[in-house]
């Protein structure tokens, strides 16, 4: 095992200091600590078969135990005794030549290596990765079949051809931006690239993405199930664990018991709502952002921006969106860690628990709250032409594109994904390797072999807490745009399959080359992630029902088909689908607008069309409007009752235990229990085990009389 600490600047005077009330005594001095290995702390002959990532979670537990002062390492820390301290990493390299390679991306990853070098937490995290992109090959690659399958309708869709054969048809200015009427063939190619990812199988790829993620959950409970027992942790307990630790370290210790307070969880929970309410503000303040910069692009010299200004405007406000969420990524951790410390839990792994329940959800709304304003609000409460909404009472509301809200929803989600997998893996391993170089450039290497080793390990990144912690947040995040909005974007699993392709890579090489050695953790599952991925799979059934029934035009569609179009009766020569776009616009009189004079062509232009269903005399709500409404609600609950009761199918379908574990671990017990039966009969008859009978126990002798010292413990049974 090797030292644990810093770099040693060269000649301190070193001191004799208690690290252990007795147990361990060590020299330490300014900015060091002593040479002692793992062998001379707790006796080397007795550890030789003990893993090396074991011994260093012992050394790691005797720094953090308070010293025969009264003092922690971290206090030590503030004083100026130490700097700080770290495992080093081991020269052989084998790791660093067997997975932390590009050239290694493909390949299956050495998790027994990595659990014995970096601890059971890291190598579970690495497993569920790996398992988690292998998984995501058949829903990357059914994604991409419904979007191409769009290619295949491309010109013959019959929506497409009225739009781009709609040359008489004006649409109604949208906004103040708009001084113009527009024709609705000039929509014409952005209605074609609507129907790539707004068609027939968007519901079923829906209903696939359900089914793939409780597919995808179960597998993984058996391959953990797999692991943990390969590496005998299935009945590990960790309170116990840290209990037999802390009385080791020091026989007197008291056992910190549970406790719960109504006053912290209140003041905790209205903390976090009005947190999450800044997080619902921050979306209002995006949706000001583009009402302001519609305004702002229209009285641009630039003609494009004048031409395009809705384009303009998703794509700016999806770049502020992003821009946003870094920002509030960091001040999110903040607000979580200070929630937590209220709570005051009682363990280092409940505290984490609780933390990532509370960063979860602050991140949640921070990434996904414009989205679902997108999906389920942008331009539905926006009146009328000639009765706009507008805020503050003077900037019109924003509206759809002119193909229909599933266009800026998808361009929301692939602009927030590409920068989310671009950018954010740029950062992610430019960051730490501008800052190794920065520091190896200016930090002094010895000529002493052993303490080159130790300042060479000193240069790199240090690590805390929440580094691996990191990395299962971005992947929780990556998760929810592959699953909850899948709908609006099948795209999503093929993008987040190349990019866990860069992320295992990208994460190896930064803990084997980039930064110092992590300490080693034991764990068996990966703990409150697991009950995350499982609220994400249910979130993401009522989302994309949510998206299909109220955003997508799969219910108009399908509502005029049997409903309102020519095979209502029969079966016509014509497509099903013939007459849908007159009948999907309504009708506004140009005369009934406030300022018509200021619209461009309006002498010429008597009505126009608007995406809505509305009366041509009084503007209310039309009967198809309400007709649409009910089946809406219909197919969502439809929907959410079908695809949810093919996830509970699909979870009890495939047992979360393998039967190769559970009998493993059976006969595990019995083998157990049989020795200690053994054992005690031998005790009780003071030789070897008799011969049973054709009764239910073995015989006992005649004459043997129990006393005191002859009953069994109830322990030792």
């Amino acid at each position: 095992m090797e030292p644990q600490g810093p770099a040693p600047r060269l000649g301190p005077t070193k001191q004799t200091c208690s690290l252990s009330s007795g147990c361990m005594k060590t020299l330490c001095g300014p900015h060091t600590v002593a040479d002692s290995t793992a062998g001379k702390l707790i006796g080397k002959s007795p550890m030789e078969d003990i893993p090396e990532s074991t011994r260093i979670r012992i050394v790691n537990f005797m720094l953090n135990s308070k010293t025969a002062a009264g003092d922690t390492f971290h206090d030590l820390v503030k004083r100026g005794v130490f700097e700080t301290k770290f495992p080093l990493h081991k020269e052989d390299k084998v790791l660093e030549k067997e997975w932390a390679r590009w050239r290694n991306m493909v390949c299956e990853q050495p998790i027994d290596k990595i659990r014995d070098y970096f601890g059971e937490k890291v190598a579970l995290y690495f497993a569920w990765l790996g398992w988690y992109t292998y998984m995501l090959v058949p829903a990357a690659v059914v994604g991409l079949i419904v979007f191409l399958s769009g290619f295949s309708l491309f010109s013959a869709s019959q929506i497409s051809k009225e739009i781009c054969e709609a040359h008489n048809i004006f649409m109604c200015p949208r906004g103040d931006h708009s001084g113009r009427y527009q024709r609705l063939s000039d929509t014409c190619t952005f209605a074609k690239l609507t129907h790539l990812f707004d068609n027939e199988g968007t519901v079923v790829f829906a209903i696939f993405m359900a089914l793939w993620a409780t597919v995808f959950l179960e597998f993984w409970k058996r391959q953990r199930a797999r692991v943990v027992l390969h590496w005998d942790l299935y009945g590990w307990d960790e309170d116990q664990e840290e209990v037999a630790l802390e009385l080791i370290h020091c026989p007197d210790y008291k056992l910190r018991l549970h406790r719960h307070s109504y006053w912290k969880n209140t003041i905790i929970l209205v903390l976090s709502l009005l947190m999450i309410c800044f997080m619902i503000g921050m979306a209002h303040a995006l949706v000001v952002y583009r009402v302001l910069a519609a305004a702002l692009f229209s009285n641009s010299s630039l003609p494009f921006l004048v031409e395009q200004v809705t384009t303009a405007v998703v794509v700016t406000g999806a770049l502020v969106h992003y821009v946003t969420i870094v920002i509030m990524t960091k001040v999110n951790k903040k607000v979580a860690l200070k929630l937590c410390s209220l709570e005051e839990p009682r363990t280092f792994s409940e505290h984490e628990s609780k933390f990532t329940i509370k960063f979860f959800t602050l991140q949640f709304f921070a990434h996904f709250s414009s989205l679902i304003y997108i999906a389920f609000i942008l331009g539905r409460i926006n009146g009328h032409p000639g009765k706009s909404v507008r805020l503050a009472g003077l900037w019109k509301l924003e509206e759809c594109h002119l193909s229909g809200c599933m266009m800026d929803l998808f361009v929301q989600m692939a602009i927030i994904m590409g920068l989310k997998q671009t950018l954010s893996n740029c950062a992610e391993y430019l960051k730490p390797w501008l800052t190794h170089k920065w520091r190896s450039k200016w930090g002094s290497i010895s000529d002493d072999p052993e303490l080159r080793d130790w300042q060479r390990n000193y240069l790199l990144n240090p690590v805390n807490p929440f580094s691996l912690f990191d990395e299962f947040m971005e992947m929780m995040i990556q998760y929810g745009f592959t699953t909850i909005f899948v709908a609006a974007f099948p795209l999503a699993p093929l993008l987040a399959l190349f990019s866990n392709l860069v992320e295992i890579r990208l994460d190896a090489i930064k803990m084997v080359r980039l930064q110092r050695r992590l300490v080693p953790r034991k764990a068996k599952d990966i703990g409150t992630w697991l009950q995350l991925l499982e609220t994400i799979g249910v979130l993401a059934v009522i989302v994309n029902g949510m998206v299909i029934a109220f955003t997508s035009e799969f219910i108009p569609r399908t509502v005029y088909k049997y409903r309102y179009g020519p095979c209502r009766e029969a079966h016509p020569a014509v497509d099903c689908l013939t007459g849908y776009i007159n009948h999907s616009l309504s009708v506004f009189h140009t005369k009934d607008f406030q300022y018509p004079i200021k619209i461009k062509g309006s002498e010429n232009v008597t009505e126009c069309r608007y995406r809505d269903y509305r009366n041509s005399q009084d503007y209310n709500f039309s009967e198809q409007f309400w007709v649409l409404l009910a089946v809406r609600l219909a197919f969502l609950i439809l929907f959410e009752h079908v695809a949810l009761c093919i996830k509970l199918v699909a979870a009890w379908y495939v047992p979360d235990v393998p039967q190769s574990v559970k009998n493993n671990v059976l006969q595990g017990k019995y083998d157990d229990l049989k020795s200690k039966y053994e054992m005690l009969q031998e005790k009780l008859n003071g030789g070897p085990r008799q011969q049973c009978g054709t009764g239910l126990g073995p015989r006992t002798p005649n004459n043997f009389t129990p006393t005191s010292n002859t009953i069994p413990k109830s322990t030792e049974v």
